[in-house]
């Protein structure tokens, strides 16, 4: 491969994912969610909505231990975005539920992510698209494998 193109890529990937963190928090991080943090943010993207997520689920989908998510998940129930219940079906179980705060929260993220996902769609073919995601699952695929060592 051509040097010159490499270089290009890396640099190209190395101030996407740069910008990507800048913008995302700025962007959700507004004057009625200046209470959490990005990391906050997704973690309540994590919960989602309905019936809640138990803390073992929510730490897996984050790629990150119980033990790291608890600190967090006790602000979140102190700032009243969350609360922990128990289930009605099996009271051993413990799931955290997005309360009013967080959904709104949620669905803030969400909103992001839909124009975001919008802006890159409105300025591509379908062809295009079906290389960039091919793209983004190669390296998709990288993190994943990176993440396993």
């Amino acid at each position: 491969m051509d040097l010159e193109l490499r270089d290009k890529i890396n640099t190209t990937l190395i101030e996407f994912f740069n910008e990507i963190m800048d913008l995302e928090e700025k962007a959700i991080i507004t004057d009625e969610f200046k209470d959490i943090t990005n990391n906050d943010m997704h973690i309540i993207a994590a919960i989602g909505l309905g019936e809640g997520n138990r803390m073992s689920v929510i730490a897996k989908k984050l790629n990150i231990t119980v033990g790291s998510l608890t600190t967090s998940m006790n602000a979140l129930v102190q700032k009243g975005y969350v609360v922990r219940q128990r289930s009605d079906k099996d009271r051993r179980v413990v799931n955290i539920c997005l309360l009013e705060k967080g959904i709104a929260a949620y669905k803030h993220h969400e909103e992001f992510h839909e124009r975001m996902t919008d802006a890159l769609i409105a300025h591509m073919t379908t062809e295009e698209l079906k290389t960039w995601v091919k793209s983004f699952e190669a390296l998709h695929e990288f993190f994943y494998r990176e993440a396993k060592h």
